[in-house]
């Protein structure tokens, strides 16, 4: 249950209380997980965990305890958002970035939470201790290479690839695409259905608040994972149908009919207990940012 409770927790908080000055009180947290079936003391031992693994701060007012995330957590969930809303594949600049390691065997931990990372950013394993990626990850790899304090084990390359083999070759040595399409496949046949449903309801006025709010809180939480799988390759390394752009059209169209009912429960729910004030002056729940910028680019 805590794995799950604390990726929801950050689903609530990618989606919902960035937008609202980024800081939550712990009963309304509390109160927007039992939707789902998180209880109390799960989310409560879920966001000390949290605190000690850096994503969340807490701060007491009076007697109540509020929790906002960490500048990592920010990142975390803004990297996480960008990707998710990202809605076409973009355009590749031709380059590969290689990072080689030799991390010893006492830090297998260490070694294992940073192989997490880098398949988390997007990274392919090429081969044992050599990853790539054709995207502009340098950023990332700064930042992960300080995080685990490993400078003296790392090299980091960026390159052109001559050959003798296809620059699509190396991806499909790199990264399970075929899998990755199934995985689509299957989000795209549970949720093309669903969807269908979910929009003769709500056109009916049979669907609340809160019943939007899960059901565009779960849709975020599944197609969320597709970062834990999907490497977000450029078009040029892409099959020519590539079945994720369909996800992706399929994700928004859902998101943005769930978006103004779900956001109602959630400011609902919020402004008992916390600061509306601090609600972001360009937030449009039903149009993230990304989403638009993506139509306005295809």
């Amino acid at each position: 249950m805590s794995t799950n409770t604390q990726s929801m927790i950050f689903t609530i908080y990618g989606d919902y209380i960035r937008h609202y000055g980024n800081k939550i009180w712990i009963g309304s947290l509390i109160r927007l997980l039992k939707e789902f079936g998180h209880n109390e003391q799960a989310v409560r031992v879920t966001c000390s965990r949290m605190v000690k693994q850096g994503w969340l701060q807490s701060q007491r007012e009076g007697n109540k305890s509020y929790y906002f995330l960490t500048p990592r957590g920010v990142n975390r969930v803004e990297e996480a958002a960008r990707r998710i809303y990202k809605l076409n594949p973009h355009e590749w600049d031709g380059k590969w970035r290689i990072l080689m390691y030799t991390i010893p065997e006492e830090k297998r931990q260490i070694r294992d939470e940073f192989r997490k990372e880098l398949i988390w950013s997007g990274f392919g394993s090429f081969s044992n201790g050599c990853w790539l990626s054709p995207n502009n990850l340098e950023k990332e790899v700064e930042l992960l290479i300080d995080k685990y304090n490993i400078e003296q084990y790392v090299d980091f390359f960026i390159s052109d690839y001559k050959g003798p083999h296809t620059n699509q070759s190396l991806v499909e040595k790199s990264w399970p695409l075929e899998e990755i399409e199934q995985k689509y496949e299957q989000f795209i046949d549970t949720y093309s259905k669903t969807y269908i449903i979910h929009q003769s309801v709500i056109q009916r006025g049979q669907m609340t608040d809160a019943e939007c709010f899960v059901e565009r809180t779960n849709l975020i939480h599944e197609y969320r994972k597709f970062l834990f799988v999907d490497p977000g390759l450029p078009k040029e390394l892409l099959p020519a149908r590539w079945i994720g752009n369909h996800a992706a059209l399929l994700f928004s169209q859902y998101y943005k009919m769930l978006a103004d009912p779900a956001n109602q429960f959630f400011e609902d729910i919020f402004q008992k207990d916390n600061d509306l004030s601090h609600k972001s002056k360009s937030y449009d729940s039903t149009d993230h940012p990304l989403i638009s910028e993506q139509n306005r680019n295809s």
